[in-house]
């Protein structure tokens, strides 16, 4: 059991490796000045590079940001409208309502105590045999 166990994980580990490498290809650096644009091919996103302490830092362009920033506040808007939405149906319930539950409940009740009583019954006529 343990050989199998160490023969997958050996199996397993080096694709897990290349399941969490980004695609070589995805994306294409152009110097643009002093910056880089940077374009996500399998997307079409472009972003705006600059280099800072030996490190690439990305921003997006400024209309996929305004884009972005219309997708935030539509999805805002949605969240506000589904909140108001829930606010009105928890609306509290009329007496009416409240009434006709308790009947339903009550009538449930009465059933539920009138099949115990009449097991009740049937157990005192009828009692169980002696098994010792």
């Amino acid at each position: 059991m343990k050989t199998i166990a160490i023969g997958l994980a050996a199996i397993l580990l080096p694709m897990t490796a290349l399941a969490a490498e980004p695609d070589p290809g995805r994306y294409q650096l152009e110097r643009s000045g002093d910056h880089f644009v940077r374009l996500d091919k399998h997307t079409g996103a472009m972003a705006l590079c600059e280099e800072k302490d030996g490190s690439l830092v990305c921003r997006m362009a400024a209309d996929e940001r305004a884009a972005y920033d219309d997708e935030l506040d539509r999805l805002s808007d949605r969240v506000t409208a589904l909140e108001n939405k829930s606010i009105v149906n928890k609306a509290l319930p009329t007496d009416a309502e409240i009434d006709r539950s308790i009947s339903i409940m009550e009538r449930m009740m009465k059933s539920f105590m009138g099949m115990v009583k009449q097991f009740q019954e049937e157990e005192k006529s009828a009692p169980l045999p002696q098994k010792t």
